[in-house]
């Protein structure tokens, strides 16, 4: 099953398990989402991203309890989502999950003010004065507590999301889920709304957010990438960015995970090279042995970053030895034969990868010659 990789967190605070969600019609059943395995963390800030019938709402959809698995496991901290009946989902997402979505949906009969105290009121939190002055400070924190008894027809597009946030807030919920909140925005007022989310963040706050918009995208802790209904790795999506999706979630499927113990050796110098690794957690060390016989290591890489490549571009033994560092490592190999495949089928990524390796081998040389270390 697709595995996206995680921060290193113990405690994820959104576990989905084997999630899969079927839609039936008259046209037949369609799969929008085929068994998911993903964890969300506390205090980061995720992007899910993909192409337009990939998933992405669908998946946010299933955090939420908006919709249901057809089969597979969503838990929210100790509460399985999945099995919940309507009246007890209404109640608990009401005090557990602050949603944003693209067309802000305020009632256009309540003031602001109403509209974020109206969370508080469905789900009996706080005592009745404490709301008002609790959606008051939440209307300050988003810069709209001189609008408070406006109705939304009266404000922007962009003040009206705004206060979509601070609705989204109202009980105080450990995770929000937000789909598009850009989207109908303008630049500049779609920057003011991500700094908000950033804001939130620093206070602790678990962030999921769908996003078309590239730039935001690049901003997020993590980004998890949906195509045709399967998570692609993470890690994949950041050493070959230049694969087309489908490419990426072929990529996925061909990787086979490895877990090394500090010091072991992964490649060893003058090894043929079988093997294209990419860094999935942990470090390693990238050691030469310099003419006067030292070993010396030139440089760490971290997760995201990958190696082996030189070796299989230009069909040499290995240039230098790679083992685990001090904590371990895992990585996900892809072997020599998918690799020509990929580079096959794929041209920016060929020539991303000659240049890499021509540019990681001179590296090496120098270091190994003592040019710098």
């Amino acid at each position: 099953m697709p595995v996206v990789q995680t921060t290193g967190e113990s405690q994820p605070i959104v576990r989905i398990r084997d999630l899969v969600k079927t839609y039936s019609s008259t046209a037949g059943d369609f799969t929008v989402l085929k068994n998911i395995h993903v964890d969300f963390y506390p205090g980061e800030f995720v992007g899910v991203i993909g192409k337009s019938g990939s998933g992405k709402s669908t998946l946010i959809n299933m955090i939420t309890g908006i919709d249901r698995p057809t089969q597979g496991e969503v838990y929210v901290g100790n509460v399985a989502v999945h099995s919940m009946s309507e009246n007890e989902m209404a109640i608990w997402r009401g005090r557990n999950m602050g949603i944003v979505f693209q067309f802000f949906q305020l009632l256009p009969m309540l003031s602001l003010l109403e509209n974020v105290m109206l969370p508080m009121d469905f789900c009996n939190m706080y005592s009745v004065p404490e709301r008002y002055e609790r959606a008051m400070y939440l209307l300050r924190m988003v810069e709209m507590q001189d609008h408070a008894n406006k109705l939304p027809s009266a404000i922007s597009g962009g003040q009206q999301q705004r206060v979509a946030i601070a609705r989204a807030l109202a009980n105080d919920p450990p995770v929000i889920v937000a789909d598009e909140p850009t989207g109908n925005l303008d630049s500049k007022t779609a920057e003011a709304v991500f700094a908000m989310f950033e804001q939130l963040i620093d206070r602790g706050k678990t962030i999921v957010m769908v996003t078309h918009d590239s730039s935001l995208a690049k901003r997020v802790t993590r980004t998890v990438l949906i195509a045709d209904g399967e998570v692609v790795n993470e890690y994949v999506f950041r050493a070959m960015p230049t694969l087309t999706h489908q490419q990426m979630l072929h990529v996925t499927k061909e990787l086979v995970p490895m877990t090394f113990e500090p010091g072991q050796v992964i490649m060893r110098e003058s090894d043929p090279g079988d093997h294209f690794y990419i860094v999935t957690e942990g470090e390693v060390e990238i050691a030469l042995k310099r003419p006067d016989g030292v070993d010396v290591v030139v440089t760490r890489l971290g997760p995201g970053k990958y190696f082996g490549e030189i070796e299989l571009m230009q069909d040499r033994s290995a240039v230098a030895t790679v083992r685990a560092a001090a904590s371990g490592v895992k990585v996900a190999a892809l072997d020599h034969a998918d690799f020509d495949a990929l580079l096959a089928e794929s041209e920016q990524t060929r020539n991303a990868m000659e240049y890499n390796a021509s540019k990681h081998l001179n590296e090496n040389v120098s270091a190994r010659d003592g040019e710098k270390l």
